[in-house]
């Protein structure tokens, strides 16, 4: 019972962890736990926890070899930590389940045929997501930090880690709606022979022009969030006090939805092709997480054109001079053009965060916010 508490104050706190005690590698094994556990069952019920677009892109041989190498590793941090006296609770905890994953069958599970048109939740996008993005994007960080003392568990990492899982876990149902709301909202507006036409572009032109477009959507629909009532939903986004990999997570389900509906409706009425689109998926994956890196990135002259991490934390700045500026998500000309881009002397924001730091911390708390603020 004691270890349960443990864990459940763990993942509450809003402290930053630093090294020396065991809690980072702890929570490192603990994760690799969760993530292993997790892969098991998405090998053993394929037809509900997997993404159906992404069983025919990945290898799973290649699935199977990195999720033998995260129950090793997790396995020796923990049993290390225990031998040592290390967070012992926390360790044990992350050892206890790397073994019931092994139990399970671990890495060797077999994956029969099984029907593709079932219900499902995204575990293997949580999966390879938050492998990828956490090796990838912390490594950038490390390299090339704009804040240099941060640690990677900073304060608030955990509400951010919530949101993480959360928008991950419920991708699936998401795109449902979306999807629906889409199709049936704006399959009116389809014309066959514009469709033709923007799929008979080059490929680097009509990629440039899907970013270009879906970008001017978000550009107004993001500075719609910051004048109008709907800034209640995007408060939540702005609340992040630190910024790095994983505080682009942090939005209410609300927001997203409306946001990828509005954006993806002029994509699917212009009729873009599959190839452009999944090109655009991944700069849109990449944008969204390293423009709120804490990475020291100014591109010289370029950052006038294409958005960066100094252009997008002065967006996230509670300093008076950033407010209600650089809404652009791709192209920064936009912010140019329209008249919206910050303007300050200094070369990077003092504080982030909301001015006045009224949303709640927690992610449960900031589901609620919208609803219950009264400002």
């Amino acid at each position: 019972m004691a270890m349960i508490e443990k864990l459940q104050k763990l993942t509450q706190g809003h402290g930053e962890l630093r090294p020396g005690h065991g809690l980072i590698t702890g929570i490192i094994a603990l994760s690799l736990g969760i993530l292993s556990f997790l892969g098991v069952l998405a090998f053993h019920f394929p037809e509900y926890l997997t993404t159906p677009q992404l069983r025919k892109s990945y290898d799973v041989a290649v699935i199977r070899q990195v999720m033998f190498g995260g129950l090793v590793i997790g396995g020796a941090l923990s049993l290390v930590n225990i031998i040592f006296g290390r967070a012992r609770w926390l360790s044990t905890a992350a050892f206890a389940l790397i073994a019931i994953t092994a139990v399970m069958g671990g890495h060797k599970v077999p994956v029969n045929d099984f029907p593709d048109n079932t219900p499902y939740i995204g575990l293997d996008w949580f999966i390879l997501d938050l492998l990828g993005s956490s090796l990838i994007f912390i490594f950038i960080e490390k390299l090339f930090p704009h804040r240099k003392n941060q640690p990677v568990f900073r304060p608030e990492w955990q509400t951010d880690f919530t949101h993480f899982i959360v928008n991950h876990m419920l991708i699936g149902f998401m795109l449902l709606a979306v999807n629906l709301v889409v199709h049936r909202g704006f399959g009116w507006a389809v014309k066959n022979d514009v469709q033709a036409w923007i799929q008979a572009l080059p490929f680097w032109l009509e990629l440039f022009l899907v970013i270009l477009v879906a970008d001017l959507v978000q550009y107004w629909t993001h500075r719609a969030y910051h004048e109008t009532k709907l800034w209640r939903l995007h408060a939540v986004h702005h609340s992040a006090k630190h910024m790095d990999w994983m505080a682009g997570s942090r939005q209410h389900l609300i927001e997203i939805l409306l946001t990828r509906s509005l954006v993806l409706a002029p994509i699917f009425v212009l009729g873009f092709s599959k190839e452009v689109i999944d090109a655009y998926i991944v700069v849109v994956g990449f944008q969204a997480v390293f423009n709120h890196c804490n990475v020291n990135v100014r591109l010289g002259p370029l950052r006038y054109l294409i958005v960066t991490p100094n252009f997008h934390h002065w967006h996230h700045s509670q300093d008076k001079e950033a407010l209600d500026t650089n809404y652009a998500a791709h192209f920064a000309f936009l912010d140019y053009i329209f008249g919206t881009a910050a303007k300050s002397d200094r070369m990077w924001p003092a504080e982030y965060g909301v001015l006045g730091d009224y949303v709640p911390k927690g992610f449960w708390a900031q589901l609620k916010f919208p609803f219950t603020w009264k400002g």
